[in-house]
């Protein structure tokens, strides 16, 4: 009995880890994005990528064919965490203060999260020698995001809680007053990101402005 168990236990311990290709995708997109941050765009390398994923270059090129393909995966990724987050059904059964409220605080934590900043300052920063990068951010996080937020004020205006002539321009408005300074100085170091309360004052600052406005009314608020 003794020997079988030892055959056994060597067998087991000389099985090749089996891992599907989601799960490796997964760790070849963290190590990118650590190696974006670390090293920006054009000193970051495949091999390196692999090597802090702990894969040969040959699956990684399987799996993401190009460093541009791999930037670009890096932020759609994080962005697709805002559109689950951003579930439109959820903020029907809110009014229009809340439902602002809530999707301004998502737009906020995925924008000002401070691996976002650093990625955001990396692609300004190397777009005009690697336009790609910016083609790809500007797809894949601007427009995507953009697309989410107007489609919940389309919904809050098909609800009757508000009227907006141009919902895309009022997403604008609203992305610009939500992250824009904050953001800004963030990426030129006068400052840490805001954290999870500041972002969810900020926000309910923002949805109050932007649903009354700043006229001074007779009577109570």
């Amino acid at each position: 009995m003794v020997e079988i168990q030892k055959v056994d236990v060597r067998r087991g311990r000389g099985r090749p880890q089996v891992r599907s290709d989601e799960e490796t995708r997964a760790i070849i997109l963290e190590a990118a994005d650590r190696e974006f941050q670390a090293n920006g765009y054009e000193a970051t390398s495949m091999a390196g990528v692999a090597e802090r994923a702990g894969v040969s270059t040959k699956t990684l090129y399987r799996l993401i064919p190009t460093k541009a393909e791999l930037l670009a995966t890096v932020v759609s990724e994080r962005i697709g965490q805002f559109a689950l987050e951003s579930d439109l059904t959820a903020l029907d059964s809110m009014n229009a203060a809340m439902a602002l409220e809530r999707l301004l605080i998502n737009f906020g934590t995925l924008t000002l999260d401070p691996r976002v900043v650093g990625m955001t300052r990396l692609v300004l920063g190397e777009c005009r020698a690697f336009p790609e990068i910016g083609a790809a951010f500007y797809k894949k996080a601007i427009l995507r995001t953009s697309a989410a937020m107007e489609k919940a004020l389309r919904r809050l205006c098909d609800r009757g809680l508000i009227a907006l002539d141009d919902p895309a321009e009022a997403v604008s408005m609203l992305r610009g007053m939500m992250v824009m300074e904050p953001q800004r100085a963030a990426m030129l170091g006068q400052r840490d990101p805001p954290g999870a309360a500041e972002i969810k004052e900020r926000a309910r600052r923002c949805a109050r402005i932007f649903l009354h406005g700043c006229a001074i009314r007779s009577g109570p608020p």
